[in-house]
Formats: C-alpha cells, sequence, structure tokens
C-alpha cells in the first residue's frame, strides 16, 4: 500500500527537521520551568512521519491503520513501536514540532499565480451544536454555500502547480478576506491572486497592491462601473476551480475534515498531518500541463 521509497521520503524531511528543533525546543521547556517530555521508544520524527502516513494510507480510521497496517507490516520501519494507547498520547506531543515543520517545510512556494479561497471544517452536526464539548467556546457558527455549520474555516493559497503557499485556521464566523489583512498570510505572495466575488474590497485590493499582490477577483451583476478584463486574467480565474478540487481532495482523500473529535490537540494534529501529507502527494491539480488551454490563450493574445 506505502512504498519504502515513500515512506523515506517523508520520513528523512521530518528527521532532518526535528534533528535541529527538538533539542532547542526542549532546552526552552526546561528554561521556562515546564515538565520535560517523557523519553519514549518511538522518535519525535517517527511519531510524526506515521500520522502523515495514515492520510496517504487509504484507512478511514487512525486507529485500525495503526493496528492493523503499522504494528503487522511496518514493523521493520519502526522496530520500536508503542501500544496505540500510548501512541494517542505521543500524538499531542507532536503539535508543536508538527505546526512548525508545516509552516516552515512542509508548504510550497509562490509561482507569481496564486487562487484564494475557504472552505467549512464541521466538528460536529449543527444539531448537536449544545452537545458539543471539546469545542464549547472554540468553535463559531458560520455559513457557507450549503447553509450553516458549526467549526472552523481552512484558508489557503494554491499556486497553479496545486501546492499549498500557506493556511489559516479560524472559527466559522471570521470573514474570508481577514487572513488576507494579515503580513504574515501574504508575505509569501507576489504577482496575481484570483479570488471569488467574497474578496471583492476595494480596501482589500489597494493593501494587497501596496504590498506587491494584484487581486483579481469577479464583478458583481450590481456593480455600476465594470472594467474590460484582460484575456489572461480571464483565463485564470476561469481556472480558479482548481482550489476546489483540492479541498475535495483534502476532505475526501487526505481526511483534513471528521467529527470524530476527542481532544482540542488531536483534531488540529489531524489538520496539520493531513496538509503535509497533501504536499507529498506525488499528483496534484495544475493548471501546468493543460496544453490545449494555454495553446488557446496564446492565440487570443
Amino acid at each position: 500500500m506505502l512504498s519504502l521509497d515513500k515512506i523515506t521520503t517523508i520520513f528523512c524531511s521530518i528527521d532532518d527537521f526535528c534533528k535541529d528543533f527538538a533539542p532547542n525546543w526542549e532546552n526552552q521547556l526546561l528554561s521556562n520551568g515546564k515538565k520535560r517530555i517523557r523519553k519514549s521508544n518511538l522518535s519525535l520524527s517517527e511519531i510524526i512521519t506515521i500520522q502523515v502516513l495514515f492520510h496517504i494510507s487509504g484507512y478511514r480510521n487512525f486507529k485500525t491503520f495503526y493496528l492493523d497496517y503499522v504494528s503487522k507490516f511496518l514493523t521493520n520501519e519502526f522496530p520500536n513501536l508503542v501500544s496505540y494507547n500510548r501512541m494517542v498520547e505521543l500524538k499531542s506531543t507532536s503539535f508543536i514540532p508538527m505546526m512548525i515543520y508545516l509552516k516552515t517545510k512542509g508548504l510550497a512556494d509562490c509561482t507569481g499565480i496564486s487562487f484564494v479561497d475557504s472552505t467549512p471544517l464541521r466538528v460536529c452536526d449543527k444539531r448537536r451544536i449544545h452537545q458539543n464539548k471539546t469545542f464549547k467556546g472554540f468553535a463559531q457558527r458560520g455559513q457557507c454555500s450549503l447553509g450553516w455549520f458549526y467549526g472552523f474555516k481552512l484558508h489557503i493559497v494554491t499556486n497553479d502547480c496545486g501546492g499549498i503557499i500557506d493556511f489559516m485556521l479560524t472559527p466559522a464566523n471570521v470573514h474570508d478576506t481577514s487572513p488576507l489583512k494579515m503580513k504574515g498570510f501574504i508575505k509569501k505572495l507576489y504577482g496575481k491572486l484570483f479570488g471569488d466575488k467574497g474578496y471583492l474590497s476595494k480596501e482589500l485590493f489597494q493593501d494587497l497592491f501596496s504590498n506587491g499582490i494584484h487581486l483579481v477577483t469577479k464583478l458583481r451583476k450590481n456593480m455600476k462601473t465594470k472594467l474590460v478584463t484582460p484575456i489572461q486574467d480571464a483565463f485564470y480565474l476561469r481556472k480558479r476551480a482548481i482550489i476546489e478540487t483540492i479541498f475535495d481532495q483534502l476532505k475526501n482523500i487526505f481526511q483534513v475534515e471528521h467529527s470524530r473529535n476527542r481532544s482540542q490537540t488531536n483534531y488540529f494534529n489531524n489538520i496539520f498531518s493531513a496538509l503535509i501529507a497533501y504536499n507529498f502527494a506525488d499528483k496534484k491539480p495544475s493548471l501546468k500541463n493543460n496544453f490545449l488551454d494555454t495553446k488557446q490563450l496564446v492565440l487570443f493574445q
């Protein structure tokens, strides 16, 4: 199911990061007077790697994946495996390292053509909001094209090769334009950024333009002034559905969204490991191989 080359590639990338990060992180914990993390048979890089492998394994449940696959078929790759209950405890200790690895090593680069959008991450059915205790006071009600939901929003910026440039998690009631107003979210961007009509804002356009980013969106029908959209911009606006394909893969293949939440830490661990796994995927939605549309674009120009 999982090739040895893929496992080795993922582990080596994570292990190189952990060798530099883990010693400084543990020293920081001690200097702040916090309890040191208890030593485990599994290394930090192995703990993170197993979580990432789950999202590309095809399994729908982490417990089944760990007990029926890792514990039986990956004992040579992970010779010091622990019990499932201990593994669940260790997952929570990898929260900060996994987040920092994803932000520093696990994302793609900007190519000058970027797409932005958000998708809802439901933590429970809207009829069970008052019964949900895990995210009480943390998750919020929000609205999307499919109606009201309870949970969070995943905002991502992708390039034309299908790679995720950056992401942000917000409560469900945060407006889609809010992350674009934060310097940390747009620091890697340049060139043109394509979004839907929800990102249409004169102030946002001016702020992004001052940072070297040209925001391109479709105009609303009730707008009096309508500018002529260049052919190239119109082409990429039609191809903005690439980000919807990425969301579909994140939810249906990499399981970034689920309702089996028992703790906040492991919930976000699941999201981080899913995003890491996606960027290790061999095939991503891409506009680079769309030769027919590219030729048509040249003819129009």
